[in-house]
């Protein structure tokens, strides 16, 4: 029963993807690339609670995906207004296999990072007491504090026209080179320690992937590595610059190495 619930939840993100993807290779817009992303989550969150067994404390999980997603949709959707196009897909916009491989890996990825909410929305399990659900929580929302500050740090410094060709090395992104990727990984572990609350333990293991997966996108794939080599690019040949990655954490936000 639960391989198929989760297969459903795995069809409803393709699904959501492929029309939407359809929709931006035909116009050639980036404008619905992260809005696709943000609403795969809430609509295998909203599924959980419309198919699954989520009702009393457990709503807080589906409800918390949804602000999560609502926050991060809309930040999103306003920076690519103002900028545009996102430059990630410049080399790609225009083919078919290679955007839409893209696509097909960030349905995925809401699929995967969702794992530990889906299980629980399905799950019977009468957890003794709820103080890992607050817990979790408490983890999730200082996350989401974090990588919300850190965006509007970004987008504010990008705005300001002075700072043209410039990197950001003020507020949080003194102490961090990458604030906002530390806090989407605080998210998702709070939420997993949260919806470990109604897991197996045999499901527990298995939804450890999701805080796992997201860290390894960020770190390995999507996130660090391709920043770090766009700055690289730009101001590698920069003491100032060499300085600031020398004596500032790649990932959680520390004091400055001397």
């Amino acid at each position: 029963c639960i391989i198929l619930i989760m297969i459903e939840t795995l069809l409803i993100s393709l699904g959501i993807n492929f029309v939407l993807f359809i929709a931006a290779y035909s116009l050639q817009t980036d404008k619905l690339t992260d809005f696709a992303y943000s609403l795969s989550f809430v609509a295998i969150a909203l599924a959980g609670v419309l198919l699954g067994d989520v009702e009393g404390i457990k709503l807080l999980l589906p409800g918390f995906v949804v602000l999560w997603a609502f926050r991060l949709g809309h930040y999103l959707l306003k920076r690519i207004r103002v900028m545009g196009h996102d430059k990630r897909f410049n080399k790609m916009r225009n083919d078919f296999f290679k955007f839409g491989g893209f696509w097909l890996l960030q349905a995925v990825t809401a699929w995967v990072v969702l794992i530990p909410v889906t299980l629980a929305a399905f799950s019977d399990k009468e957890p003794a007491n709820n103080d890992m659900v607050y817990f979790g929580l408490i983890v999730a929302v200082i996350g989401l504090l974090i990588e919300a500050t850190a965006d509007r740090q970004k987008f504010n410094f990008i705005l300001d026209k002075k700072n043209k060709g410039k990197w950001i090395e003020s507020g949080i992104w003194k102490y961090s080179r990458h604030p906002n990727y530390f806090g989407e990984i605080v998210v998702w572990v709070g939420v997993y320690i949260a919806a470990s609350n109604w897991l197996t333990d045999t499901q527990t293991y298995i939804a450890f992937i999701s805080p796992l997966f997201i860290a390894f996108m960020l770190l390995f794939v999507s996130g660090v590595p391709l920043l770090e080599k766009s700055a690289d690019k730009k101001w590698g040949k920069d003491k100032k610059y060499q300085q600031y990655k020398e004596s500032t954490s790649v990932l959680v936000p520390l004091p400055k190495r001397k």
